[in-house]
């Protein structure tokens, strides 16, 4: 199904509830597609402990204290 962006903004709850039955929605500007409102599918593979090893570096100073420069402008003292 196609429909143009004012069309979708004024129809939004019933084209969801259209793509959550599994249609597919384009949305189209001046008759030109510019997006797809499709059913959200969460990726339902497990997760393997360290998959990521190697491959993210923590910063040695991760908890060290906040200069007072940053954590004068947390307060708001800027």
């Amino acid at each position: 199904m196609r429909v143009n962006i004012h069309e979708a903004k004024t129809h939004l709850s019933r084209l969801v509830e259209r793509a959550e039955r599994g249609e597919e929605i384009v949305i189209a500007r001046a008759g030109k597609p510019v997006a797809r409102l499709v059913a959200y599918a969460a990726d339902q593979s497990p997760r393997v402990p360290g998959c990521m090893r190697g491959l993210i570096r923590v910063a040695d100073d991760l908890d060290a204290p906040l200069p007072p420069e940053v954590l004068a402008a947390f307060r708001g003292d800027v």
